[in-house]
């Protein structure tokens, strides 16, 4: 909230709060207090809000038929005004608050004072976040599932490019690249459900909480709740104006939807690398370099990696201000504001530069494909087969580790080493092993469930195709 205080205003005042004060804030003050320059985001769920409050004060009989209709229209026509910019903040307004109320009483005179009744910032900044970051909430997951698409879209492309698994960035054994792509949607998936979760925990409004205790007026929070899409009305007026668990749960889900993106951004630099070269980014998701004509850089995954730092900061920020307030409204809880303003543009910056440089990178299917087998990725399809032969796995660990050291020493690869040779490392080392030296059947062979197998690479894909239109679905949805 932009400024503390609830008490009565004298008519004529900028200010919401001064008629208990002989003169004005400090310059200071008035500097540290003003909140206008970010918080006039929330002016079109401060209007919403404020159309819900006016009926409101139509039916407990405190507006009369005339006043609502006049009042209903000033606020549509200033809805328009500053969506438009015909209506903009001053610099003497503190707050997105006193600058609608000036506009209202610019176009009503002392019948737009009336629309304060029954309400205070407190409770009307509370909703008005909350309305800010359910509708921004369905426009992430609406980015976010163009990049979900773009992922499936290539996996579906390279359903049958084997590629090098790894773990420690170490080749371990061989997958299909598809099945590596989905994996990050898999991780995009889980973002999207828990926005889904946390809007069901967010559609709770606080409107009618006033400063802290409710209202002595005839006020209705389940009607204002039921008008503005929130599945309920707080049940405790006090959580209600303090309560900021909402904006600090959907910082968390932003900042490890940053981490996914930096994570999917790494393996992006990585594979465009010369060393790998298993993509080249198309040039409009590129840049250069202002001394070296040669270079070609993949900006946009790099820069997600960073944001990811800053949505992190989010979070801790949030937390270490919300840790030691007591009940109720604090003027700390300002600082919920610009983070989550910033969450969220920052998402909405890169989520669709992410989704076009995946959608337009070529990816070398052939050296994807060349490099899968390398780094004695087929080892533990030959410790399998022993084991399948009755072999204890420990013991086969053993032979195949003696098997890669002594690959390894005379620079050979697994398939290199002759039968004389097998035997004498390990009597469990047969001819029979080279039956597996082969990268697409090792892929085929793991065909358990969640396995990199193209039948249940396959399936994961058509799942997902699915679960992907479901987020648009939503995400396109009305909050309820």
């Amino acid at each position: 909230m932009s400024l503390a205080g609830d008490g009565a205003v004298t008519e004529g005042r900028t200010s919401l709060w001064g008629g208990r004060f002989e003169g004005g804030p400090a310059e200071a003050l008035a500097r540290l207090s003003v909140s206008v320059h970010f918080d006039w985001r929330l002016a079109p769920y401060d209007l919403l809000a404020s159309k819900a409050h006016a009926r409101v004060l139509h039916r407990a009989r405190l507006l009369d038929d005339g006043e609502l209709n006049r009042m209903l229209g000033a606020l549509d026509e200033l809805a328009t005004e500053t969506r438009d910019g015909a209506f903009t903040p001053r610099v003497e307004d503190e707050d997105v608050h006193t600058a609608l109320e000036r506009g209202l009483l610019e176009k009503l005179g002392p019948l737009g004072g009336k629309l304060r009744a029954g309400r205070s910032r407190n409770d009307q900044v509370a909703t008005d976040l909350r309305l800010y970051l359910r509708d921004h909430v369905r426009r992430i997951v609406d980015q976010l599932s163009e990049l979900e698409r773009a992922l499936v879209e290539q996996a579906d492309q390279h359903l049958d490019t084997p590629a090098p698994g790894m773990t420690h960035l170490q080749h371990a054994q061989p997958v299909l690249f598809a099945h590596q792509l989905l994996a990050h949607v898999q991780a995009f998936a889980r973002d999207v459900h828990r926005l889904r979760d946390w809007d069901l925990r967010a559609s709770v409004s606080p409107l009618g909480s006033g400063a802290l205790a409710g209202s002595s007026l005839p006020v209705d929070p389940v009607s204002t709740a039921a008008e503005l899409g929130f599945a309920a009305a707080a049940a405790n007026s006090m959580d209600a104006v303090s309560d900021r668990d909402f904006v600090a749960e959907f910082l968390f889900c932003a900042a490890l939807l940053g981490v996914h993106l930096s994570r999917l951004g790494e393996e992006v630099v990585l594979w465009n690398t010369t060393e790998f070269g298993w993509v080249t980014l198309d040039d409009a998701f590129s840049t250069g370099s202002s001394i070296m004509p040669q270079k070609k850089n993949p900006d946009i995954a790099e820069l997600a990696r960073g944001k990811a730092g800053r949505l992190i900061g989010h979070v801790t920020g949030q937390l270490a201000m919300l840790k030691g307030l007591p009940l109720t409204y604090d003027r700390d809880m300002q600082e919920s504001q610009e983070p989550s303003f910033d969450a969220v543009e920052t998402l909405l910056l890169v989520l669709p530069a992410m989704a076009g440089m995946i959608a337009t990178m070529t990816v070398h299917a052939e050296v994807l494909e060349a490099a899968a087998p390398l780094g004695f990725a087929l080892a533990t399809d030959v410790a399998e087969l022993l084991v399948k032969n009755g072999v204890p796995f420990r013991e086969a660990h053993e032979a195949v580790g003696q098997l890669v050291a002594f690959c390894t020493a005379g620079r050979r690869d697994l398939h290199e080493v002759s039968d004389a040779e097998l035997v004498d490392i390990s009597p469990h080392l047969t001819p029979e092993i080279r039956s597996v030296l082969d990268v697409r059947g090792a892929i085929a062979s793991r065909r358990g469930h969640g396995g990199t197998a193209p039948e249940r690479v396959s399936e994961q894909l058509r799942a997902l195709r699915s679960e992907v239109e479901a987020h648009r679905e939503w995400a396109l949805s009305t909050p309820s």
